[in-house]
Parts: C-alpha cells; structure tokens; sequence
C-alpha cells in the first residue's frame, strides 16, 4: 500500500489493511510512504502494516484560483524543479524495492509518493488498484491511472473520467471504529475521555495536518462560546506543527478558570472517540472527513479550503450542503469576519433536535462497507480472479 501526505490518505490504508487482514490473517501488507511525512508514523505504528518503506517524492505545488500568476512566483518554481528531481530519485528506489518485494498488488491511494510507486509498479507489470474519495481525482493517480488494473472511486463512477469498464464505485474506506453513535455511545465516550464534566462539546478539526485560517478563526469565537455555555468543552486538533503556538494562545486568551475548557490537540489517532463524543463538529471538506463523520450521523459545520487543487473541497462540499446535510460557511467569509461561525454554532448547540436532524442527514449518505469492498477486490486482483462486475 502507498499514500500519504495527509489524513485523508493515510485512514483508508489503515482501513482497508485492517480489512485485508480480518479476510486473509495471513497476508503480509507492506507500506510505502514518503520520506519526511510527518503523518508516516502512523502507518508503521498500525498492529496491520508489517512493514513500512520510505521513498522521495516530488510536490507539484498549484493553488486553486490562482492560475497564470503562480508562473511569477519564483520560489515555488523553484521548489516545483526540485521535487521533480525527488520524484526521479523515488521512482529508482521504487524500482529496487518493488523488484525486491514482488508484492501480488499494490494499493495506490493517492499522495504525491503514490507517482513513483505506481510508475515503478507499471513499468516491473506489478498490477495495482488506485482510489479517490473525492469527486475529483488528485493529480498523482491521475498520473498514474493509465497502467492501473482498477479504479475505484468514493462517489458513483459516472461522475469521475476513467474508463468505466475499469472503474468500481465502493466509497470511501473507513476505520472500522467509525459507525453510527448513539446518545448513550456518546455520554459512554464522554466518560472514557474525561470529558463528562461537560454538558456540550465541541470538536474542531482542521485535518491531519492542520488549518491556520480555520484554527483563528476558531481561537476568536471561542471566549465567546464559553461565555454562553458553561457548560461547553472545546476539542481543538490543531494539526502537530500548529499546536504549540495554539495552546499558548488559548493560554494567554483565557482566564484560569476557562483554560481547562479547551483541550488542544496536534494529531489524534483515536479522532473517532473524540468525533463521537461532540454536539457539533467544526472541520475542513475531506472527502474522507464526511465520510468518517457521515458515518457517526455527527452535526457538522464545513469550511472547504478553496485554494486546493481543483477546489476539490468546494465541489465535496456543495454536493452535501445541496442535499442539507452540512452547515457551510465560505472560506473567504470567514477570512474577513471570524465571528462568521458563530451564528451557525450557536443554532446547532442552542438546538439538540436540530442538530441530530442535521446529522441524519449526513448519515443518508453513509458507504460504511466501503473498506471491505476495497479489500474484496484487492485480494482478487492480487489472486489474478476477474474482478466483479461492475457497479
């Protein structure tokens, strides 16, 4: 398996090993990352990865909106040259530890080290499955879509530009810990964590590897927020390079008596636990973000980044504020006027039934056998059977 540079790549691999492995305990699964991930850890931390290799990797480095005038910005061309050189270089190391390894099938799961792997893969006729969760491909599998023996794809295969004949919708792949919480999972959750003394919680999360613009505007509704509720405790995953300047922030901001309020936070791998404890969740538009909080039926407030490539996030966004299952609030807005938050969260804290409403309807859009899917079909690539058909 191969993916990186973000939550949003690293959670389906885990879950979908934990799935390869519940169907084959014998299988050996072996990560890929890229070297310097801050987030590669977590891969070679997880009970189901046997091994973990690293390889260079190379970022194209493009903004959404931006167009002609990243061309006069002579730094990141700059860097843009030089990752293309990391990209040669990973592609040679993928080369000899692919040729070493021989593995049945390789799972792409998008990420800028997925470019050298998928290339080294292609060229040793290695056969391998890529994956998007988002509504439009990242350019590393798109790079490397044409030798792929399948792509599935989170939303249905109409919507993405593949070959249908090889494209298998099956959602986005999940932890297994993410599935539909109760009101009693939540208080029981509440409790595990040490949260109870709380009678609402709120949890932020700009991503694996944080948001600055979300996480200021957050900082200055959150004494606001503790005035109005007394009862309100503040998760704030800040994302790991961010979070010691946040916390001393809150620290300097926040009386004595209200610091104990607010649980700052660089990186959770038990994000569910904490997801399944909150009132109301305020994050980015991840595809598989939704999706893990889709599962849980949680009430959410979204704010897509709009400078990602292709403004992936603006498009997985407005497909759920279309279908009402979402709070959203623009990114720009928020940019000028941080209190912009504020009204949203304060109607879904003020209104429990409104809230749950609002996360049922996220939970209507739920695939929760998505990473099972995934591994069926890995495991029949990888055994040379014909793969399903397709759907």
């Amino acid at each position: 398996m191969t993916g990186g540079g973000s939550g949003g790549h690293i959670t389906p691999l885990l879950a979908v090993a934990h799935e390869l492995k519940k169907l084959q305990p014998k299988a050996e699964i072996i990560g890929i990352g890229q070297r310097g991930d801050a987030l590669s850890d977590v891969l070679e931390q997880d009970p189901n990865i046997s091994r973990l290799y690293t390889v260079r990797a190379g970022k194209l480095r493009r903004y959404h909106g931006e167009g002609w005038k990243q061309l006069l910005d002579v730094p990141t061309m700059l860097k843009n040259a030089r990752d293309m050189v990391w990209v040669g270089v990973g592609f040679w190391q993928s080369l000899r530890l692919l040729r070493r390894l021989r593995p049945d099938v390789l799972f792409v799961k998008g990420g800028f080290v997925g470019v050298p792997v998928g290339l080294a893969a292609a060229l040793l006729r290695i056969p391998y499955v890529t994956h998007d969760s988002d509504a439009l491909p990242g350019l590393a599998n798109r790079l490397v879509a044409p030798w792929a023996r399948l792509h599935a794809v989170g939303l249905p295969k109409e919507v993405y530009a593949y070959p249908p004949h090889k494209t298998v919708t099956v959602g986005v792949p999940l932890a297994h810990h993410y599935h539909a919480v109760t009101n009693a999972d939540m208080h029981r959750l509440r409790r595990h964590l040490n949260l109870d003394q709380f009678t609402h919680l709120l949890l932020v999360t700009g991503g694996g590897n944080g948001a600055q613009r979300l996480n200021d505007a957050v900082f200055d509704c959150v004494p606001d927020l503790l005035l109005r509720y007394a009862g309100l405790g503040v998760v704030h995953v800040a994302g790991r390079s961010l979070e010691a300047d946040l916390r001393q922030a809150y620290n300097k901001a926040l009386p004595p008596k209200d610091r104990g309020r607010v649980i700052v936070k660089g990186f959770l791998s038990n994000l569910h636990e904490y997801s399944g404890a909150a009132d109301v969740i305020i994050t980015r538009a991840g595809a598989t973000s939704m999706a893990e909080f889709a599962a849980q039926a949680k009430a959410c407030i979204v704010v897509p980044n709009p400078q990602l490539t292709g403004g992936h996030q603006l498009k997985n966004a407005k497909v759920l504020q279309d279908r009402k299952a979402i709070r959203m609030v623009d990114d720009a807005t928020l940019s000028e006027d941080h209190l912009a938050l504020m009204p949203p969260l304060v109607q879904l804290l003020d209104d429990p039934d409104r809230a749950r409403a609002l996360g049922q309807k996220l939970a209507g859009l739920a695939q929760p056998d998505a990473a099972r899917h995934l591994a069926m079909l890995l495991l029949e690539v990888a055994t040379k059977q014909s793969p399903p058909a397709k759907t």
